[in-house]
């Protein structure tokens, strides 16, 4: 503590002895004062910031009805969509939503819920993830569990990605209410997860969660100390070391509980958005998406351990894209990825798989447009549905105008199977929700 300095005017050189010392005491006194409350000053904001509530651990809103502030016409960009079919039939999908015209990627963004109850015909939007200030909810993920409960899971961070991130969940028992009840938002996982979750034979329940361990843009919190109020960036950010890997979540107890079970560190895997199938002869097969194609990595004792990786798709087609792989109710394993030479994100292609991957068939053109990130469930009638996204920017950084599309496909195994129209289920192009017109309407088929 440093004391300020007080000096006695030069009239006091004159006063008595006694009545200058008093005069010193007072002024020391003074002084010590002036310097305990500078000192309290100091200490006082960050005692403050020390009883800050952790912004990113705190439950989202949510808000239904939708505000005017987050309508359609608000929006600039809207992408990275998930889709899940109730059993009774009913539709649901999500996105993540943001003011930003050139991508989702933004400080800012939030999750939109939409529903169907005519067969993805018509759409209307029920719920959005609101997150609090100084954080953002994105990549959602639908899915209907083994009790025929809706999750509906989204990530949330501090800014743009704070080294720590968090899956969040909430739940419904009412899957085929249009406007259904849901539990209260539950943080379940360090990570991001954007991909279903796998169900083992043995009835545990697996969950893709990643850390991004080759990303160097991790943590990325850089607000303007003015946005910030009582904050600041390094409040925000979190390392969490060997944390950071493609991690794989379990639960035993149908989602009561999650704890971390295993890992997977496949070089070149910035963003992993990682898949777990559960092969035939129980090892279980993990492919993710990385800088080079698409990578694998294999666990023999149910997810504990995973092998090294390697690639399994090389290549500028398969590169840096989200892909979807999920095994049928036939058994054969169904993946829809990209399939462009030129390594663009267009012409989204579904495959059929009889040997676990060791070989694909078929090959459906479900859109030969720019568009990425598919996700698909399908309906107990075997019809399969894919979710994806179409020009996800409303005027990209090159100012290209785009549509902020949200697009489904319908189809059966076996129109993938024959890559061709064979069956009178296939509906492609059909849009959920857009933000521009920028092409005509079409009903492109394959």
């Amino acid at each position: 503590m440093r004391l300020p300095i007080i000096r006695l005017p030069l009239q006091a050189m004159t006063m008595p002895v006694s009545q200058r010392v008093l005069a010193y005491a007072l002024c020391f006194s003074i002084a010590l004062a002036c310097a305990a409350q500078g000192w309290c000053d100091e200490q006082q904001p960050q005692q403050d910031r020390a009883r800050l509530p952790d912004v990113a651990l705190l439950p989202p809103e949510l808000v239904n009805p939708i505000d005017g502030q987050h309508v359609k016409p608000a929006r600039g960009s809207q992408g990275v969509p998930g889709i899940a079919c109730a059993p009774g039939g009913r539709l649901w999908a999500t996105w993540y939503a943001s003011r930003s015209q050139r991508g989702v990627e933004s400080p800012g963004s939030y999750c939109v819920l939409a529903t169907s109850g005519d067969d993805g015909r018509t759409w209307a939007e029920t719920l959005l993830i609101m997150p609090r200030p100084l954080v953002r909810t994105y990549d959602p993920c639908l899915w209907v569990d083994p009790q025929n409960r809706l999750w509906f899971f989204w990530n949330q961070s501090a800014g743009m990605q704070d080294g720590r991130m968090g899956v969040w969940a909430i739940v419904t028992n009412e899957p085929d209410a249009a406007g259904p009840r849901w539990s209260k938002p539950r943080r379940i996982a360090n990570g991001v997860m954007l991909n279903k979750p796998t169900v083992l034979k043995n009835g545990n329940w697996l969950l893709p969660v990643g850390l991004w361990p080759d990303n160097d843009n991790v943590p990325n919190v850089n607000f303007k100390p003015q946005d910030l109020g009582p904050y600041t960036n390094e409040m925000l950010i979190h390392d969490l070391g060997a944390e950071r890997a493609s991690n794989v979540y379990r639960s035993t107890d149908q989602g009561k509980t999650f704890s971390l079970l295993g890992q997977a560190r496949v070089p070149g895997t910035r963003v992993d958005e990682h898949m777990l199938i559960e092969r035939r002869d129980v090892s279980l097969w993990m492919l993710l998406r990385n800088v080079r194609g698409i990578a694998q990595s294999t666990s023999h004792d149910g997810g504990r351990t995973w092998s090294e990786g390697s690639l399994y798709l090389e290549g500028r087609t398969h590169a840096n894209k989200r892909f979807f792989i999920r095994r049928l109710q036939s058994g054969a394993l169904l993946m829809v990825r990209h399939n462009a030479a030129d390594g663009a994100r267009s012409h989204l292609t579904a495959f059929i798989s009889d040997d676990d991957g060791q070989s694909w068939q078929g090959g459906l053109l479900l859109d030969e447009r720019e568009c990425s990130y598919p996700d698909g469930v399908q309906a107990a009638d075997g019809r399969i549905y894919i979710i994806y996204d179409q020009q996800r920017y409303t005027l990209n950084r090159a100012g290209h105008r785009g549509s902020g599309s949200v697009v489904m496909a319908v189809f059966r195994e076996e129109d993938a199977r024959a890559g061709r129209r064979v069956s009178d289920a296939v509906r492609l192009r059909s849009t959920i929700s857009q933000l521009q017109t920028v092409d005509p309407p079409s009903d492109a088929s394959p």
